[in-house]
């Protein structure tokens, strides 16, 4: 067994006791599970398999994944296409802002946000993953900063292609975040 079947064992483990549901302490019960960008294949099914083992235990497990998010957000608002012409006439650099303001990522009305506090009611956990698909558009704090305001006592699992000391995120194991998170390691 490798260690990163050992470490998603212990993870399914975790979120399949009622335990982990019950938020304890003072702070808000978001986690995130790192893993090697490599792997990003077996973690989907192992979330995928999770989610229906948790089913099966009367458990309600909400996957949201963030790319798949900003796509829907920009059909609805007709900027799909646009997006694709827009990024042929001013790069990349350009859309990502461009983008960024369509998700309002840097106000407390983050569009993304919005969608998981709609679509999260009744969930017992949250997953989210995507977070990969999403650079350079999107990133890990412009959805743990604002969720934290809007999502409570709800269990929150972001599946992380890369490291998380315990205060930083380092996505693909290359580009540091520098942002500051308040978030507990899964597991080690």
């Amino acid at each position: 067994m490798s260690i990163l079947e050992e470490r998603f064992d212990k993870a399914e483990e975790m979120i399949l006791k009622r335990s982990f549901r019950k938020n304890v302490g003072f702070e808000e019960p978001y986690y995130i599970f790192d893993y090697n960008p490599t792997d990003e294949l077996y973690i989907r099914e192992r979330i995928e398999f999770l989610k229906k083992k948790a089913t099966q235990s009367d458990m309600t497990v909400a996957v949201f994944d963030l790319y798949d998010i900003i796509i829907q957000i920009s059909k609805d608002k007709g900027f799909l296409e646009k997006n694709f012409e827009f990024e042929q006439k001013k790069g990349m650099e350009r859309v990502t802002k461009a983008i960024g303001n369509m998700l309002r990522v840097t106000t407390p009305n983050n569009l993304v946000v919005k969608y998981i506090e709609e679509h999260s009611t009744g969930a017992d956990v949250i997953f989210l993953t995507g977070i990969g698909k999403c650079f350079p558009l999107f990133r890990a704090h412009n959805v743990l900063n604002n969720l934290n305001d809007v999502v409570h006592n709800i269990p929150v699992v972001l599946f992380y292609p890369g490291c998380y000391d315990g205060q930083y995120l380092v996505l693909f194991s290359q580009i540091r975040d520098d942002n500051h998170y308040r978030a507990f390691k899964l597991v080690d």
